[in-house]
């Protein structure tokens, strides 16, 4: 572990030795709800803000001049690895994909130059650069994260563009053969990403599976899982010193008991779950992070503010040491209507507290 890494929160609640103040992050924390992000967005498009350097690297300082939360995470997007496939990708303002994995025989469409995963990964390497730049400007006391979507999630947006709406033909494609060929082609690439992010100068690298639960715990055990384990095996054994955290949205102890043989250290979790409970249950496991409610920083500021103080409530009756690896946070990411004050509010109530 490097000396500066010795000093940030996060990294040291990761690996569940954090003793003092629980770090707070938040996903989205640079983006649609902030100021900052929309005067930026006035002149430039968003995948300039992803795709340039220096303006990912605004990007990404804004929450963290602005709110001085614990860490910094990368401004970018999980979708890349399925553009540099082949797939094409563009904003309109959502994502939209050139085409879909409709069939089996729509897998020959991805990387049809058959690219290796270096030269694919090259393809990225605005990640890289961003990431360094961010790393060099960053106090050291704060960490810095770097991300990619896990196989499950992206295959859903392969298929159906999305994880919204009517999603039976991603699953039916975990079980005709789509998965494991969309798998075998994107695995390489997707290890690539990471090692390139974790040698850019990312603290942790987190994997985004914002579809978990949209598949029962039989099938997740039994399909998802061989998945996530084969590429956080593959970047441990060349990363070994870059904690992962695991983020998987609609889950709950039904998949997490299939997770012990997938080697990383921390598991996001949404704001479904009693963090006091999970925290007490499942914290000799993993890290914790989570999962206050991000629709209720919709509120206005005094209600917000009374439900951040009985979030908390429960959280400060537990042993201290049960708060060794929580990463406090949302359940997902900022919306875009949150008023800024609220962001504020819960990082000044979370530090007053544990101060």
């Amino acid at each position: 572990m490097q000396e500066t890494k010795t000093h940030q929160l996060l990294t040291q609640a990761i690996l569940r030795k954090n003793t003092g103040r629980p770090p707070v992050w938040f996903m989205r924390q640079a983006g649609r709800y902030h100021s900052h992000y929309q005067n930026l967005k006035r002149t430039h498009t968003f995948m300039d803000l992803c795709k340039n350097p220096d303006l990912a690297t605004e990007v990404t300082f804004g929450p963290i001049d602005d709110f001085n939360f614990d860490a910094a995470i990368l401004f970018s997007d999980l979708l890349f690895p399925l553009e540099v496939l082949g797939m094409g990708l563009k904003y309109v303002p959502g994502p939209k994909l050139d085409w879909h994995l409709t069939d089996k025989s729509m897998l020959s469409k991805l990387n049809p130059q058959k690219k290796s995963a270096t030269e694919l990964v090259a393809e990225i390497g605005y990640q890289g650069t961003a990431l360094s730049q961010i790393r060099k400007k960053l106090a050291r006391e704060k960490a810095l994260l770097g991300f990619v979507g896990g196989p499950l999630t992206l295959f859903y947006y392969a298929v159906a563009g999305s994880h919204h709406g009517e999603l039976q033909d991603p699953k039916n494609g975990l079980k005709d053969g789509r998965y494991e060929g969309f798998f075998e082609i994107l695995a390489p690439l997707l290890i690539e990403n990471m090692c390139l992010q974790a040698r850019s100068g990312a603290d942790t690298i987190a994997v985004m599976d914002t579809c978990a639960g949209e598949v029962e715990p039989a099938l997740y055990r039994e399909v998802v899982v061989p998945t996530l384990r084969e590429v956080m095996i593959q970047f441990r054994r060349r990363h070994p010193e870059t904690p992962v955290l695991y983020y998987s949205k609609g889950t709950g102890p039904w998949h997490w008991q299939h997770l012990h043989s997938v080697p990383f250290e921390g598991l996001g979790i949404d704001w479904n779950h009693s963090i006091s409970e999970v925290l007490n249950t499942w914290g000799s496991t993993w890290a914790i992070q989570g999962n206050f409610d991000p629709n209720l920083m919709l509120l206005n500021e005094e209600a917000c503010r009374r439900e951040i103080e009985k979030f908390f409530e429960p959280v400060l009756k537990l042993p201290r040491n049960k708060l060794n690896g929580w990463i406090c946070g949302l359940g997902h990411g900022v919306l875009q209507w949150t008023p800024e004050a609220n962001v504020r509010n819960f990082l000044s109530y979370q530090k007053e507290i544990f101060s």
